[in-house]
Parts: C-alpha cells; sequence; structure tokens
C-alpha cells in the first residue's frame, strides 16, 4: 500500500527534514511540499491526498485553522514545536502527534500507525461492499461497525455526528450530517431537521411535530422537512 503525502510547514528546514522522511519511508510518496496552508489548499484541489504532515504554528492561516476549515480532508499527522497544541489536535482526530525537533525514529513510527489505519479503512470498505446493512464510522482512532438496524437517530454537532444506537452508547465521529446522510438508505433514514436524521422503523410515537424517543428525548420537525416527513406519515396513516 502506497500512501500519498504532502508536508506543510512555513520553516525551510523543518520542511525539507519532513519531506526526505518522507521520501526515505518506501511505503509513503510524497505529493508535494508547502510552504503554506494557501499553497496546500492548490494542492487539495488538483491532487489526491491520503495523508497530510501539518506545522500548526503558521503565519496567516494556521495548520489548525486549515484543519478545521476543510471539509473532506486527508488524514492528519501535525508537526509543532509547542507541546500544548496536542489536545487540541486530537480534538480534530489527527492521527498522530509529532513534537519537534523530530527524529526518524518517531517519524517511522507515526507513518507505520497511519499505514495501519489505512488498511484498517480499506479491510472495512471491503467488508461493507459485502455488507449494505451496516457502517463503518472512525470513532476514538478505531473504526466501529454499526449494524443499520440498530440505529435509532443521529444527531448534528458542528463538526461531529452522535450515532445513538439501540444496544450501546452513543458513536461520536468526526464527519458532516450532509456527508453521512449521503450513506443512508433513502427508504429507511430520513432527515428531520438540520442536526437529525432519525431511523424511520424506529419512531414509535409522534406529538406535535415531535418525534419520541425513550419517552425523554424529543427531536423536533424542522419547517424546510415537514412535508417530506408528514408524506411519509400520510403513507403510513391508516
Amino acid at each position: 500500500m502506497m500512501i500519498s503525502c504532502i508536508a506543510i510547514d512555513d520553516e525551510p528546514l523543518a520542511l525539507r527534514k519532513i519531506a526526505d522522511f518522507v521520501k526515505q519511508t518506501e511505503f509513503l510518496e510524497l505529493v508535494a511540499e508547502c510552504r503554506n496552508a494557501y499553497d496546500a489548499i492548490e494542492v487539495l484541489n488538483r491532487k489526491t491526498v491520503d495523508l497530510m504532515f501539518v506545522d500548526i504554528n503558521m503565519p496567516g492561516l494556521s495548520g489548525m485553522d486549515f484543519i478545521k476549515s476543510l471539509n473532506q480532508r486527508p488524514e492528519v499527522i501535525f508537526t509543532t514545536a509547542y507541546s500544548e497544541f496536542a489536545i487540541e489536535g486530537f480534538k480534530v482526530d489527527a492521527l498522530d502527534y509529532l513534537l519537534k525537533p523530530i527524529g526518524y525514529n518517531a517519524f517511522l513510527k507515526a507513518a507505520i500507525k497511519a499505514r495501519n489505519y489505512f488498511e484498517m479503512v480499506l479491510k472495512a470498505k471491503l467488508n461493507t461492499a459485502n455488507d449494505t446493512d451496516c457502517l463503518f464510522v472512525k470513532s476514538e482512532y478505531k473504526l466501529i461497525r454499526i449494524p443499520l438496524h440498530e440505529i435509532k437517530y443521529i444527531e448534528g454537532m458542528r463538526e461531529y455526528v452522535r450515532i445513538h444506537t439501540t444496544n450501546s452508547k452513543p458513536v461520536l465521529s468526526l464527519m458532516s450530517m450532509w456527508s453521512l446522510e449521503e450513506r443512508l438508505p433513502t427508504d429507511r433514514f430520513m432527515r428531520v431537521h438540520k442536526s437529525f436524521i432519525v431511523n424511520l422503523q424506529k419512531i414509535t410515537t409522534i406529538e406535535r411535530s415531535r418525534i419520541i424517543f425513550d419517552k425523554d428525548v424529543y427531536i423536533p420537525v424542522g419547517e424546510q422537512y415537514k412535508d417530506k416527513f408528514q408524506e411519509y406519515i400520510d403513507r403510513h396513516f391508516i
């Protein structure tokens, strides 16, 4: 497996070191070296990239703000001289965090971690192709298999979604409601609010334009979704 990479750092020596490390690693392919986040955006618009090594503290658009600005982004390993950014880095679901000065051993360890993750994703995609009744979602550096019939509803939380199921605690994953909605079968799931998707087969009670789950969870039906939801109710009304 070859992993395509870009290195992003405003310091020329640091950028050259990461680029050299990538070239030394047989399963990594260097696509571009970028001196700032704006150059990286141009690269992402033109080329397919699997993994980015991103310096956090850069002038103009910081590495962290750059990552947060991307709707569909490659995986990320942060590189920085400031350890206080570690927690923030993990909040955006980075694969790893390398503290400068970076040696090749630490770099290789992070790269192998990335390779293991991509291999896990590939395996999950192959499994999903043979099992269309489930989702694999990334959560806390793991891929979690969620059978569709266990999903009750999905809650949007800015950059994250929280998937509420019947058999376990909610699963939090970094993705947009739009991207998740695209993957769900429309005959079983419906967006009823900008922040909620519901499993139509799990609905038991509707009261005053609200869907009630577990007696104490009230999901509102948004104004722009009312007509479509009412059509569903009318088709199943006796």
